[in-house]
C-alpha cells in the first residue's frame, strides 16, 4: 500500500541519514585535521574571539604592555613639547636693544630680589671671591638700566631698588673681601663699581633734585679715584694687595667719564694719561688689554681672556669710543666662536689657544666660557652690534633652561642667582656716556639658527617614528592561496 511504501522509504532514508551522520563529524567534534585547515586549534580554541574563516585574532594585550605603551606616548609628547618650546625660545626676541625693555627682565629682577632677601648674597660670597658684591651691584645696575628706559617721572621704583643695592654695597658685608689699606681705600674694584652705580643713581634724578649726600659722595669718591690714577706709575690700580686686573681699572675710568657727564668736567687729563699707558701695555699676542698685570708696572703677565674682555668691551666705549671700536673688533674676531656650528659663544682664550679653567671663567666646555658669553650680550649692545647681541641672547634662552612663571623668571632652575644677575644686566646694557656710534660690520647671518632648528625638528619627531613605522600597511596573506 502507498502509505506502507512511504513509511518504509522514510525508515530507509533515516537509516541512510544516520549512516551519513556517523561518517561526518558533528559541530562539536571537529577533527584536528579539519581544525588545522580552518585555522583553529582544537586544543585551545573555544568561545567568542576564536578564528573564523581562516583569520586569527590577536590576543588581548597584557596590562604591562598597555602601561609601557602609555608611558612611551607620554615621553614622546614631553620630548616633542620640549623641542617646540626650545625652537620658540630660539627665534622669539630675547633682547630689545638699547631702548626697549628686554622680555622677562623685570621678572628676573623679582626673582633676584626675593633671593637677596633670603641671604643669596651670603651664599654667593661662599662661592665666589666677590659674590656678595657682584650680586647686589648687578641687581642695582640692572634697575638703573630699566629706569633710564622709563619715561621721566616714572622712575621711582628703579631709583628705590638701585639705592637699596648701593646701600648694601656700602656696608661691612659689601667691603669685607677688600683691604682698607689700598689706594684708594678698599681697592679699585670696590671703588670703581660702587662709583659707577652711584653715578647711575644720580642719573635717574633730575639735576636740580639730586640728593646732596649722594652727590657729595660721588664727587669725593671720583676725586679719590682720579688722584690714585694720577699718582700711579701703572694705568692699572690694585684690587687686592699686590694684584691688579685691567678690567677693574676700566670700570673705574668709565665712572670718571660719567662724573664729567653729570657734573662739570675735571678728569679729562686723567683719562688721556690712562689711555696712553694702556696702549703701551697691550697683550702682545692679541693686541687687547691683558687679563692680569704686574701690580707695580702694569706690564702684562697673562694673555687677554674672555671673562674679563667681555666686561672691558662693555665699559671701554664710555672711556674712548674710537679706541673701543678697534678693541671690540679684535676681541670679536679672536674670541667669538661657533662650537659644533650650532650657535655663537665666547672662548675664554683666543682662537688657537687653550688654557685652564678657574673661578673667573667657570667650566670651559669646548673652550667656551659661559660667563663671558652672557656678558658679551651687553658688550655687543653697547657697540650697537645688534645681530650678535640677539644671537647670543637667543642661544642663552635655549641652553640656559629658563623657568617662567607669571611672577618670576630664572635660569638653570635658579640654582646660581649670580648667573641670572649677569644675564639681566647684560640684556639691559646701553651706553650711559658714549655718543651713538656706527655699528661694526655684522658677522652673524640671519639664518644662523637654521642648524639648531633642524636639530630640534629631528629631536621632536624622533619619538614618533617607531609608531609610524608600525602602522605602515602590510600586504595581507590570501587564505585561499589564490
Amino acid at each position: 500500500m502507498p502509505w506502507a511504501h512511504t513509511h518504509a522509504q522514510s525508515e530507509s532514508d533515516a537509516a541512510e541519514g544516520k549512516s551519513l551522520g556517523e561518517a561526518l563529524p558533528q559541530r562539536d567534534e571537529v577533527t584536528p585535521d579539519l581544525a588545522m585547515r580552518a585555522g583553529t586549534d582544537p586544543e585551545t580554541d573555544s568561545g567568542p574571539g576564536t578564528a573564523a574563516a581562516g583569520v586569527t585574532t590577536a590576543p588581548s594585550p597584557s596590562p604591562a604592555r598597555g602601561y609601557l605603551r602609555w608611558l612611551r606616548r607620554v615621553v614622546a609628547v614631553v620630548v616633542s613639547l620640549c623641542a617646540v618650546m626650545s625652537a620658540v625660545r630660539l627665534v622669539a626676541p630675547a633682547t630689545a636693544g638699547t631702548t626697549g625693555e628686554p622680555p622677562g627682565v623685570l621678572r628676573q629682577l623679582a626673582f633676584l630680589r626675593a633671593q637677596l632677601n633670603s641671604q643669596a648674597g651670603d651664599e654667593a660670597q661662599r662661592q665666589f671671591p666677590e659674590g656678595y658684591f657682584f650680586l647686589h651691584a648687578l641687581y642695582g645696575l640692572s634697575w638703573v638700566e630699566i629706569g633710564l628706559r622709563d619715561p621721566a617721572g616714572e622712575q621711582a621704583k628703579a631709583l628705590r631698588e638701585a639705592r637699596w643695592a648701593l646701600h648694601r654695597l656700602d656696608s661691612p658685608a659689601g667691603r669685607a673681601p677688600f683691604s682698607p689699606n689700598l689706594v684708594p681705600p678698599y681697592g679699585v674694584f670696590y671703588r670703581g663699581w660702587s662709583n659707577w652705580l652711584r653715578g647711575g643713581v644720580l642719573s635717574l634724578q633730575p639735576a636740580g633734585q639730586r640728593q646732596r649726600s649722594e652727590l657729595r659722595r660721588f664727587v669725593n669718591d671720583s676725586a679719590a679715584l682720579g688722584a690714585a690714577f694720577d699718582a700711579s706709575p701703572s694705568p692699572y690700580l690694585p684690587a687686592y694687595p699686590g694684584q691688579a686686573w685691567p678690567v677693574d681699572s676700566t670700570v673705574a675710568m668709565a665712572s670718571l667719564r660719567l662724573h664729567d657727564t653729570l657734573l662739570p668736567p675735571r678728569f679729562d687729563k686723567t683719562v688721556q694719561r690712562w689711555l696712553r699707558g694702556v696702549r703701551q701695555r697691550l697683550d702682545a699676542q692679541t693686541g687687547l688689554l691683558p687679563h692680569q698685570v704686574d701690580a707695580s708696572t702694569g706690564e702684562p703677565v697673562e694673555v687677554a681672556r674672555g671673562s674679563s674682555q667681555s666686561i672691558i668691551q662693555r665699559f671701554l666705549p664710555e672711556v674712548d669710543p674710537a679706541f673701543a671700536d678697534d678693541q671690540y673688533r679684535r676681541f670679536r674676531g679672536q674670541y667669538v666662536t661657533w662650537p659644533l656650528g650650532l650657535g655663537p659663544a665666547v672662548r675664554e682664550y683666543p682662537d688657537g689657544m687653550d688654557g685652564p679653567a678657574d673661578i673667573d671663567s667657570g667650566p670651559l666646555p669646548l673652550g667656551v666660557s659661559l660667563s663671558a658669553s652672557v656678558v658679551t650680550i651687553g658688550a655687543a649692545q653697547v657697540h650697537h652690534d645688534a645681530p650678535l647681541a640677539a644671537a647670543l641672547a637667543n642661544y642663552s634662552e635655549l641652553v640656559g633652561l629658563p623657568v617662567d612663571t607669571p611672577w618670576t623668571k630664572r635660569y638653570a632652575a635658579g640654582l646660581l642667582p649670580i648667573g641670572d644677575a649677569f644675564l639681566a644686566w647684560s640684556k639691559t646694557a646701553r651706553p650711559w656716556v658714549a655718543r651713538a656710534a656706527s655699528p661694526p660690520p655684522t658677522t652673524v647671518s640671519s639664518s644662523w639658527s637654521t642648524p639648531l632648528l633642524s636639530l630640534l625638528a629631528v629631536l621632536g619627531a624622533a619619538p614618533w617614528l617607531p609608531a609610524l613605522l608600525r602602522q605602515r600597511p602590510h600586504r595581507r596573506a590570501n587564505p585561499r592561496g589564490l
